[in-house]
């Protein structure tokens, strides 16, 4: 009982979620694909954590306690699934078909031995990742057992490490400060974990939406915008450096900062948009941190779909009947991301992205890749197209 499973021992299982629960007296079990990665981890039972700050030394992290076994050895992994205090997932949404089946049947295990309920919390960037862990637990077997479903606002900061960097020590990881779980209350079907690290909230809905259309969308708009006008820079704090564009990313946060407020006026006011969009700035504004241009804008089908970081907040900008120009400026110098990472070569989905926006238009890319095809869209693809078609106004 003194044990978290961590499915996914990448940048924000290591360095965040595990880190946690290694830090408040918890063995951590990371289950993992990559078998160098969990070999490392076996051997060495711990890594470290860099955490940067601008114009300071790096504070060295040790995180102990903790073991990993390779996600192909099912069989053990639902035995501990069955007996830990909780679990956690932070593989990617690509990755949990093929994880959410092993914890239902480490959900029957549980409820044969101990019928103990399993709190699984859902450290992915997703929406409504309750409904999406719930579905597939049902078409394997589990509908109707007690599970908590916990989703997550995960908003720390961990850049893609170098390879100069991994040659030195290839389990290090390099973090920000930030180390707040923000994460839903009622999801909980045991105690809330008393950890100080951990937020719990009420309308987890309306932190979701927070990070990903107030974090993710400046983080995107700091990427697109400062590769359109300097596609030279590398770094997202060199960006930042140019105040025109920190202007430009500062007033498109508030675009979608107030179409929030309207959607939830009884968690957000403008005043803690403000502070929390200041605050976001200086964040990324961590020089120390290293994070590029590309980790932040690559995958353009995923971060331009209808419901992410920026389609998202214009659909509900429309929807509160609130002006989005800049969050439509911001789509326009996306559509152009072709960032190289630190081998020169770019995210090969965004030379897709771009490559079929010219051969197929704009109309029939926004339809089959961004899935902006439904009635409910229309407004907001001819607020779209007039962008990208200024001509077109009569």
């Amino acid at each position: 009982m003194d044990q978290a499973v961590v499915f996914g021992a990448g940048n924000i299982g290591r360095s965040f979620v595990g880190a946690i629960f290694a830090k408040n007296g918890l063995k951590v079990m990371f289950v993992d694909a990559d078998a160098n990665l969990v070999n490392n981890l076996t051997s060495r039972k711990g890594y470290r954590i860099l955490i940067k700050r601008n114009n300071q030394a790096d504070e060295v992290v040790q995180v102990s306690n903790i073991d990993a076994i390779h996600s192909s050895q099912t069989d053990r992994i639902i035995e501990l699934l069955g007996d830990c205090r909780i679990c956690a997932t932070s593989v990617g949404q690509a990755a949990l078909p093929k994880v959410v089946p092993v914890i239902a049947e480490g959900i029957k295990r549980r409820e044969l031995l101990s019928h103990r309920p399993l709190d699984v919390i859902i450290a992915e960037n997703i929406r409504s990742g309750a409904d999406y862990f719930r579905k597939i637990l049902a078409e394997n077997g589990c509908n109707g057992y007690r599970t908590g479903l916990v989703e997550t606002s995960i908003g720390k900061m961990v850049p893609i490490m170098t390879k100069e960097d991994l040659a030195d020590d290839p389990l290090a990881l390099h973090a920000e400060e930030y180390n707040t779980l923000i994460l839903d209350k009622q999801g909980f079907k045991n105690d809330v974990p008393d950890f100080p690290e951990i937020k719990a909230v009420q309308n987890i809905a309306a932190w979701v939406d927070r990070k990903l259309f107030i974090h993710n969308l400046g983080h995107a708009a700091s990427a697109y915008l400062g590769f359109q006008f300097s596609p030279d820079k590398k770094l997202i704090a060199d960006i930042l450096e140019n105040e025109g564009i920190r202007h430009k990313v500062r007033s498109t946060m508030k675009e979608s900062a107030a179409a929030l407020v309207r959607e939830y006026p009884e968690d957000f006011t403008v005043k803690d948009m403000d502070d929390h969009i200041d605050d976001l700035i200086l964040r990324f504004r961590n020089r120390a941190l290293g994070d590029t241009v590309f980790r932040v804008g690559r995958d353009l089908p995923r971060k331009l779909n209808r419901d992410d970081r920026i389609i998202g907040a214009a659909g509900l900008c429309i929807k509160h009947g609130l002006p989005f120009e800049d969050i439509l400026d911001v789509f326009a110098a996306a559509v152009t991301f072709t960032a190289p990472d630190q081998n020169g070569k770019p995210f090969e989905r965004d030379v897709e992205f771009v490559r079929k926006l010219k051969s197929d238009g704009l109309k029939k890319t926004l339809t089959e890749m961004c899935s902006l095809n439904s009635e409910e869209d229309s407004k907001l693809l001819e607020a779209i197209e007039r962008r990208m078609n200024p001509s077109r106004d009569t």
